[in-house]
């Protein structure tokens, strides 16, 4: 697959900083800093705006998210807020990442540090046919807990 050439914008507070990269060859995200002038501390149950220090031109047809790192999760309790957060096409201002502090400790939030991770995908667009019947299905309308929580067996394709 040939990668998408999306061009990307550094904001004057963050001409120091690198652009958003892939932390391997097989990831997925890529990773955002936080483009902060001073470090900053984010109590338990805080949460914060974190500037990234870039904006970007999606394509029509796309959509940027923006998605935890599992390490702050798991480590410090500190995800992104409204996740995932989307990007639309049309939009041209600053990526910023809202982050909540679950943990027990404050977080201290530095500059360059990786905040965030950015997924682009394609986006498909819907066009609403009414109908007074649904195809069957096997769930039917069986919601939230519907399907139990044990294991279960093997049911193939």
């Amino acid at each position: 697959m040939n990668p998408l050439d999306l061009p990307v914008r550094r904001l004057a507070h963050a001409i120091d900083l690198a652009l958003p990269a892939y932390a391997t060859a097989h990831a997925a995200g890529l990773d955002l800093q936080a483009a902060v002038d001073e470090p900053s501390m984010l109590p338990p149950g805080g949460r914060a705006l974190v500037p990234t220090g870039i904006a970007i031109a999606l394509p029509e047809g796309f959509e940027a998210q923006v998605r935890p790192r599992s390490g702050l999760a798991a480590r410090h309790g500190v995800t992104v807020l409204n996740s995932p957060g989307t990007i639309d096409a049309d939009y041209r201002g600053e990526i910023a990442v809202m982050l909540i502090n679950h943990g027990d400790a404050p977080f201290r939030i530095e500059r360059g540090m990786r905040i965030a991770q950015l997924i682009v995908a394609p986006v498909a667009t819907v066009r609403w046919r009414e109908t007074t019947t649904l195809t069957e299905t096997a769930r039917a309308e069986g919601g939230f807990g519907s399907t139990g929580t044990g294991a279960t067996a093997n049911r193939g394709p």
